[in-house]
């Protein structure tokens, strides 16, 4: 694993937000944005075996997101919040949030897709290059296009 990777940086500076050390936190999250052109607040949540393609060049993400596991992000992706009522409840989750995107587990997402606004993205999707996610995107398939819609259902096998 690269330790120079945006998402290492990330995990330190959560460890110290997570241990009341606001300010060294502060600290190495503006160290990932000068050096990968990157905001990756210790706010967000991001689950263990997630990596950024590249070194995290250009991704943007919404402080109050939630991203699972084993998940690929790559480069110049954005994943922000949108309009929308704070604080909803969420029955797959079983958890409120505020105006931001949720992202299950092992999802593959593509160099430049937005993912925006309050929607959930399933478990085993693949976002295409440049796709711009408004809506829900169900399990197990791959969505492209502006905006994305599912392309096709992915299967058992594939996965």
């Amino acid at each position: 694993m690269n330790k120079m990777n945006a998402v290492n940086k990330y995990r330190v500076e959560r460890w110290l937000y997570l241990h009341h050390c606001e300010t060294l936190a502060w600290i190495v999250r503006s160290f990932i944005y000068l050096i990968h052109n990157s905001f990756v607040p210790y706010k967000c949540e991001i689950g263990e075996g997630t990596e950024f393609g590249y070194k995290g060049i250009g991704v943007v993400i919404h402080s109050e997101a939630k991203i699972g596991r084993d998940c690929k992000i790559g480069t110049n992706v954005t994943i922000g919040g949108g309009a929308g009522k704070s604080n909803q409840v969420i029955p797959e989750f079983n958890d409120k949030r505020g105006i931001v995107p949720v992202i299950g587990d092992r999802v593959h997402i593509a160099t430049g897709a937005k993912i925006l606004g309050n929607i959930v993205v399933g478990d085993d999707v693949i976002i295409g290059a440049n796709a711009v996610v408004i809506n829900d995107v169900p399990s197990k398939t791959i969505v492209g296009g502006v905006p994305a819609r599912v392309i096709r259902y992915r299967s058992d096998e594939e996965l």
